[in-house]
């Protein structure tokens, strides 16, 4: 019991920790909405959010990039605290301009996806990534 009220924590639970936030986020941007994306691009690239005039085709590159390419480095822990600033970027985008006519916390997965992706970057992925392998 009084483990469970103690705030010290171990190395090794600090770096599980990251581990299980960096691959549980990373697989769920991954299959729940890049891969989606990627499968259907046909039939978004007309319709999707235009980003800052950029038109609906590059918006949805811009995103699938982050949600896809970006999402398998931070699962690896691979240039993690680079690759989570354009998915930082787009959860900031999803909350204050697609989701922009719902109300704040009806956008609640891209508020836990963003809370998760700038954990990692003020924290890092931990030992247990390849950046923690190559600094080593």
């Amino acid at each position: 019991m009084r483990k469970l009220l103690s705030i010290k924590y171990s190395a090794a639970a600090f770096n599980i920790a990251m581990l299980l936030l960096r691959t549980g986020f990373g697989l769920a941007l991954l299959i729940k909405h890049g891969l989606p994306k990627l499968m259907k691009f046909a039939t978004l690239q007309n319709e999707f959010y235009n980003f800052m005039g950029m038109g609906s085709k590059f918006s949805l590159i811009l995103a699938i990039f982050a949600e896809v390419f970006c999402s398998l480095f931070i699962i690896l822990g691979l240039f993690t605290r680079f690759a989570v600033i354009p998915l930082i970027v787009t959860m900031l985008v999803v909350i204050y301009g697609a989701d922009k006519g719902k109300g704040f916390f009806e956008s609640e997965l891209a508020i836990m996806f963003l809370t998760a992706f700038l954990t990692l970057l003020l924290c890092g992925p931990g030992r247990i990534s390849v950046d923690g392998m190559m600094n080593n």
